[in-house]
């Protein structure tokens, strides 16, 4: 993990009776942000005298602020001053404090056009109640946090909700998003679900408005609620630059998730369908839909679709996207889903393993394929290997073991012929802690030290990532803060220079 200790300060003993403790969260661009507390138990006529805040930060602040809620979860603003040109905060005048347990909040705010690599670390240097000055404890060793930028968010073109990111750096270096763009409420399909795109040309620090790039209307005489399409994966042909996108798409069963009401068959009144639209103008344009779920889907598997995220373009010119399927005993499995004449026709690998579902594919260096799976059994990712494209598959050693997980999607990437990248909520309890890891050894082991953390609060948990060029990483993934977070960050980060 990488820390910031600041310093300089005049030394004040660490208290035993007050505690800071860090809010670590993308903070998001003109947005007002929690980032910190500080926990004191006040006792009969204390009074805060004085308190301050400083930021080191080579970013500029447009606000920062403190709450105070007592006991009783009662809220009041203290009031200060925030000298902008310093970063610092300080207390105007003494404020009396009820008895019991104080939590002081503080926020910051920072300008639409902060630079997404801007970092800023803060600290306590002094807090005076009734007399007595000293230095909060729990300030040795604290993260620097980073910026981020909304990219999608609840309400944004009236949509109720933005989930599934894939993301993936086109031949030409366009920065490309994908989600699902949930108009009328953040349930699965089925809904009133289409494919929204985001282009960013300038290496992700702005983007161009989103486009709907599919979008199944009102098919066979359903509302649009009944057509929905979602669950994205990405896909760059690093060979031509078209790029393809692959989604399911549900039509009718209204009223219950795809996932339990897509049953046995082959047509689109029986179960979900896998859809494929592609660009050849950078992401421009996109063609209509197209119907790929035959001849690869088993007409007894119950549903059949891509794992979202970003599929992957081989050495050899083969295009892949992981998949999943449920079997006729509803059993679901991962796989791959494969072209090797340049996405005119695609075929689909054997289950890797049961119980499993959203995965994500890379070719590792002797040009096998590592298929990184969501297990249903909970704790950690389930990872194999196939050398001949998915008709059988081997146990990777870091199966069920290297790479803890809550049940979630998860993000694996190339970095470059050192290095595996991977993205997931680093919990086995819930999804938080938001982590990117690196690999030097193909994924055998992920070593602290090449780790690092962007979000420890609970959010939907789903991330994909990108190279936006050889020295920084893009990631989009859904935060705390906002449905769609982006966020870059320098490679020398998370592998340092001596190890590149």
């Amino acid at each position: 993990m990488n820390f910031i200790s600041c310093g300089g300060e005049k030394d004040f003993p660490i208290s035993d009776n007050i505690t800071f403790e860090q809010i670590y969260v993308p903070v998001i661009q003109g947005k007002t942000t929690p980032i910190a507390r500080l926990k004191l138990e006040s006792k009969n006529e204390d009074i805060l005298n004085s308190l301050e805040i400083a930021i080191l930060s080579d970013a500029e602040f447009t606000d920062l602020s403190i709450d105070m809620v007592n006991k009783e979860g009662i809220e009041e603003s203290l009031q200060g001053e925030f000298l902008k040109g310093e970063n610092r905060w300080r207390l105007f005048e003494d404020k009396s404090l009820l008895p019991g347990t104080i939590e002081l909040i503080v926020k910051v705010t920072i300008p639409e056009d902060t630079p997404l690599k801007s970092r800023f670390s803060l600290q306590i240097p002094m807090i005076e109640v009734s007399g007595e000055k000293v230095r909060p404890a729990g300030q040795q060793n604290t993260f620097a946090y980073r910026i981020g930028k909304a990219l999608r968010n609840e309400g944004d073109d009236g949509v109720a909700a933005f989930r599934i990111p894939g993301l993936a750096t086109s031949t030409s270096g366009t920065i490309m998003a994908v989600y699902d763009v949930r108009y009328d409420d953040s349930s699965d399909l089925q809904g009133d679900i289409d494919v929204g795109l985001s282009r960013s040309v300038d290496g992700g620090n702005n983007w161009e408005p989103m486009q709907i790039i599919m979008d199944m209307v009102e098919w066979g005489g359903l509302p649009q609620n009944q057509n929905g399409i979602g669950d994205p994966s990405i896909l760059v042909d690093e060979a031509s630059g078209d790029i393809y996108v692959v989604a399911l798409w549900l039509h009718g069963k209204p009223g219950t998730a795809a996932w339990r009401s897509s049953e046995p068959g082959l047509t689109p009144k029986e179960t979900g369908q896998l859809m494929i639209v592609k660009s050849e103008d950078d992401g421009l344009t996109w063609t209509k839909p197209l119907n790929i779920t035959q001849p690869m889907k088993d007409s007894s598997w119950q549903l059949f679709f891509n794992g979202p995220g970003k599929g992957i373009s081989m050495k050899d010119g083969t295009l892949v996207f992981a998949a999943q399927y449920k079997d006729n005993e509803q059993i679901p499995h991962s796989t791959i889903i494969y072209s090797q004449d340049q996405g005119e026709t695609w075929q689909v690998g054997t289950g890797a393993r049961s119980k499993t579902t959203e995965a994500q594919v890379v070719e590792l260096l002797n040009g096998d394929l590592m298929l990184n799976m969501r297990d249903d059994r909970g704790g950690s990712r389930a990872v194999l290997t196939t050398s001949d494209m998915g008709k059988t598959w081997q146990e990777h050693p870091s199966n069920r073991s290297a790479l803890i997980e809550p049940i979630c999607m998860a993000s694996l990437i190339r970095y470059n012929q050192n290095w595996l990248l991977f993205s997931n909520p680093s919990a086995t309890d819930g999804r938080y802690n938001i982590t990117v890891k690196a690999s030097h050894d193909e994924g055998l082991t992920w070593p602290y030290a090449n780790q690092v953390l962007l979000d420890a609060q609970k959010g939907w948990g789903y991330s994909c990532m990108t190279m936006i060029d050889e020295d920084n990483l893009g990631i989009i993934y859904e935060s705390s803060q906002a449905h769609m977070t982006f966020q870059i960050l320098p490679i020398s980060e998370i592998v340092s220079l001596e190890q590149q």
